[in-house]
């Protein structure tokens, strides 16, 4: 996979080159560095769906309730407004959006179904709406697919022993079609869970964060990201984005369980990124300088890295 970062990612490196420079390089600095360029990106990967979640909470504290454009309606045009401004000034690729579309159509279907057989409700409000579905709810889809192929592209994520996408995309399948089947016969998630871990259990993720690559059981970074989805999740059902059937008479989190329901959707979402952005193995002097280190420690760095990294780009 190729990298092409956009001019606030590009800056977060460049920062970063700068901070080093002013100052004699010692182990902590760098280590420091390396941990707030981490986040940085990390931030940046979210900003689509920080925006939106943003707008969601706003929205419950302070949107009025005679307003003369339904709440949902709002929320809706906000996430218009978000992804044609993330385009405009260049914040997202093209080939991104195409992702993220993907997502918005794969989730909105999820979404209608769901809200049919009673899984979750929205307020009924609004016009910009399919059935009982305001069409933000496909947004939120779609900030994960934003997330999934920024962190592609800023982490430079390569994969040793990644499993042939054809055998990853039957596991999604049936992952996508037990969210809807399950309703009707047998739950076959716990089946589908120890497929994925049969399909992913070898497979090590790597990753560049500024000078340094780190890697990571995928199966761990899956867990991460579906955890920190499900506390997002219980941000948006605490501002009345949509609620559970046991929530409706007062708010109360989400049930743990639900962390199972999106680590087997990170997989969904895994395989629709993985078809555009193809998983390629890490190179091999950088499989060599990794061989001896997992997450939380960082593998030695050279000179010259300042000046490849600083200079790479996509073709």
């Amino acid at each position: 996979m190729a990298r092409n970062f956009t001019s606030v990612e590009q800056s977060i490196d460049d920062a970063a080159h700068r901070y080093l420079d002013r100052a004699r390089s010692g182990r902590m600095r760098e280590r420091l560095t390396e941990f707030v360029v981490f986040g940085l990106k990390q931030a940046w990967a979210c900003v689509f769906g920080a925006a939106l979640l943003a707008v969601i909470i706003a929205a419950r504290l302070w949107y009025p309730d005679n307003a003369g454009l339904a709440r949902n309606d709002f929320l809706t045009l906000a996430a218009v407004v978000i992804q044609i401004l993330m385009i405009s000034f260049k914040l997202e690729t093209l080939r991104e959006l195409r992702v993220i579309l993907l997502f918005h159509v794969v989730g909105t279907v999820m979404e209608l179904f769901k809200t049919d057989v009673g899984s979750w409700a929205y307020e009924a409000e609004g016009v910009l709406r399919i059935g009982a579905v305001p069409l933000f709810s496909g947004f939120m889809y779609a900030a994960v697919g934003s997330y999934m192929v920024r962190v592609f592209r800023l982490f430079d994520l390569r994969f040793d022993r990644y499993p042939r996408r054809w055998i990853t995309a039957v596991v999604a399948g049936g992952i996508y079609v037990n969210f809807f089947s399950h309703h009707y016969i047998f739950d076959a998630r716990w089946v589908l869970l120890a497929a994925v871990v049969l399909v992913y259990g070898r497979c090590v993720m790597h990753f560049r964060v500024f000078r340094r690559r780190f890697r990571m059981p995928i199966l761990v970074s899956f867990l991460l990201v579906a955890l920190f989805i499900w506390f997002a999740e219980n941000i948006g059902t605490w501002s009345r984005a949509w609620l559970y059937p046991n929530q409706l008479e007062g708010w109360q989190a989400v049930s743990i369980d639900k962390l199972l329901a999106w680590f087997l959707l990170m997989i969904i979402s895994v395989v629709l990124v993985a078809w555009v952005y193809k998983p390629q193995p890490p190179a091999r002097d950088a499989q060599a300088r990794d061989a001896q280190f997992t997450v939380g420690e960082t593998s030695p760095s050279a000179p010259e890295f300042r000046q490849v990294f600083k200079g790479e780009k996509q073709s």
